[in-house]
């Protein structure tokens, strides 16, 4: 994960310390505490989710249980989370759009993420033998209704599937991600040691919620600084971004 902003660490510390004096110490201390449980070591890619509910409670799972960034494939519709579902915690994850699966498969390869497609049709991996210690990976999920793309499948390097013992074959897409984020960020703290951000992706990822949340951020940083609107923000920040 680069910094695409290009700047270093006392750039970022010295504008939180600015803002930081206009919010409560309790809410600065719940952003490093909530930070501090975050990981880039495992992430989703969602491939055209159609129902704004599920596109919601994607985002709520992964910011829930500690997942920084997720990813979206938007070739035949947009991941538009219902705001009633997402309660605002689209503020906290950061959302990277995709035009096609290849092109998203192709950009987390780069990245060094293992492919993970889920799907209840191949006999592999569970999410109790599942093992997340062989490296970052990417979680995907398909439609609501046609599953994972060709495309994923091509490119899996690994099938998960949650072993169920009723008559029902699976489950939705908001469901079987719940199910499985929160028992593999579980497993990823317990049994992975380098899980959490870096320190510099803490930082950065601090100063932009910090200008998500306090009143006429940029402006102040203008008048302090000479900031321009856009200084020091990466890629990934805005709710939700075009790769």
């Amino acid at each position: 994960m680069t910094n695409t902003a290009n700047k270093d660490t006392a750039w970022y510390e010295e504008r939180i310390a600015c803002l930081e004096e206009f919010m409560t110490p309790e809410r600065a201390g719940l952003f490093r505490r909530t930070l501090a449980q975050r990981t880039h070591y495992m992430t989703v890619l969602a491939e055209n989710t159609f129902h704004p509910q599920n596109a919601a409670a994607l985002i709520r799972h992964c910011e829930a249980f500690g997942i920084q960034r997720m990813h979206t494939v938007e070739s035949f519709c947009e991941f538009r989370p219902a705001a009633a579902v997402v309660r605002g915690t689209d503020r906290w994850v950061d959302v990277c759009r995709h035009a096609s699966s290849a092109e998203a498969l192709r950009a987390l390869k780069a990245e060094g993420y293992r492919i993970v497609a889920t799907t209840p049709h191949r006999e592999d991996t569970t999410p109790e033998t599942f093992d997340v210690a062989r490296g970052p990976f990417v979680l995907v999920f398909g439609t609501e209704h046609a599953g994972i793309s060709d495309e994923a499948i091509a490119a899996a390097d690994e099938f998960l599937r949650i072993p169920m013992c009723g008559m029902v074959e699976s489950l939705n897409v908001s469901a079987s991600a719940a199910i499985l984020i929160y028992q593999l960020s579980q497993r990823v703290r317990q049994q992975v040691g380098a899980w959490a951000m870096t320190p510099q992706q803490q930082t950065e990822t601090l100063y932009r919620w910090m200008l998500r949340s306090v009143a006429d951020a940029p402006r102040i940083l203008e008048r302090r600084f000479g900031d321009g609107p856009e200084d020091g923000v990466s890629e990934t920040s805005g709710s939700l971004e075009q790769s």
